[in-house]
């Protein structure tokens, strides 16, 4: 059996593109009290710190994508998702559905995905958009760490990207779930776990505005 130690690579390989799941107005508006589940209590501060990275990421010219889940109102396309923990949710005209725009300084520059499922690679143009993009490090940002966020960074290990997920500006649907994932991340790729402090000096450590 081999001893050699998991290789931990740069932070930053290649081309970053910063991918913000699932930022959408549900995050910032009051609490209905309705939710089956244990959301972490500082969720929307996790969720409002992404800004931080948004930000840091036009100041760097580092590509921006944003995701919005979002189900048509006759629930035909929720598939599964409701036959766990989940209720309702994402549901167009809601107004917690939209993409949280102007906390997060949404620019025309940005790229927008809808999404059906839970990855934001299954059945929506990412692959394409990457490839264009000539991305070679995925940063993710944004909710759920266990769910969306954790089932696109598995799609995009499999796809051989380098993935980092900012563990202080992604939020679980519990503590527990939120650990967990993060825990799970890590096993695929040693040093994915980073700050939004370390991801935002090495945004502004390289010059990214010009293409490879």
């Amino acid at each position: 059996m081999s001893n050699l130690l998991p290789h931990a690579r740069e932070m930053i390989v290649g081309r970053p593109v910063l991918l913000a799941i699932d930022v959408q107005m549900g995050c910032f508006l009051p609490s209905t009290g309705t939710s089956r589940l244990d959301l972490m209590p500082d969720l929307r501060e996790r969720m409002a710190r992404v800004r931080t990275l948004v930000d840091a990421a036009h100041e760097n010219g580092v590509p921006v994508i944003f995701f919005q889940e979002v189900h048509r109102p006759n629930l035909i396309d929720f598939g599964r998702e409701l036959d766990g923990m989940e209720g309702l949710h994402c549901v167009e005209g809601q107004p917690g559905t939209p993409i949280a725009a102007e906390e997060m300084d949404l620019r025309a520059d940005d790229y927008v995905i809808s999404k059906r499922r839970y990855s934001c690679f299954f059945g929506t143009e990412l692959e394409i958009l990457l490839k264009s993009l000539k991305a070679d490090t995925l940063i993710m940002a944004g909710g759920f760490t266990d769910v969306c966020v954790h089932y696109t960074y598995v799609d995009a290990h499999q796809r051989d990207y380098f993935c980092r997920v900012v563990e202080d500006c992604v939020a679980g649907s519990s503590i527990r779930a939120h650990d967990g994932a993060l825990e799970a991340m890590e096993y695929m790729q040693s040093g994915a776990r980073r700050t939004s402090h370390e991801i935002i000096a090495g945004f502004r450590s390289q010059d990214l505005t010009v293409a490879a």
